[in-house]
């Protein structure tokens, strides 16, 4: 069996309160600073703000101003040129959100097709 790929939510809390989502691909963590946390209801996207790439040993790192807030391994659904759908298999459960270029920005939404608890 091949080794999933990681993810982490980190929750920042200076220099002003906000997570940063990252995923490893490409033997790193490719990361994207979520303002308001990852969304909880699909009628309501979020901002999400790419930021460079971390390596695979920051998926770890806390300090009094980062704290991990949710870690585990993520799966690909589906990909094209502007919308990745993916899977978090985290702590609390397994949620499927969607990572979209709009162009000028990124949103992360969560999707309204989501997977059986069970998978994890």
């Amino acid at each position: 069996m091949s080794r999933r790929a990681i993810f982490v939510l980190h929750d920042h809390r200076k220099p002003s309160p906000h997570f940063d989502l990252r995923l490893e691909e490409d033997g790193v963590l490719r990361s994207w600073a979520v303002p308001k946390g990852l969304p909880t209801d699909t009628r309501h996207p979020r901002l999400a703000v790419a930021v460079a790439d971390h390596d695979l040993e920051h998926a770890t790192y806390t300090d009094e101003h980062k704290s991990i807030a949710d870690h585990g391994w993520w799966q690909l659904v589906d990909r094209t040129d502007r919308r990745f759908v993916f899977e978090l298999h985290g702590e609390r459960g397994v949620v499927r959100y969607a990572l979209i270029d709009t162009g000028k920005g990124w949103l992360v939404h969560l999707t309204k097709d989501q997977p059986d608890d069970d998978t994890r």
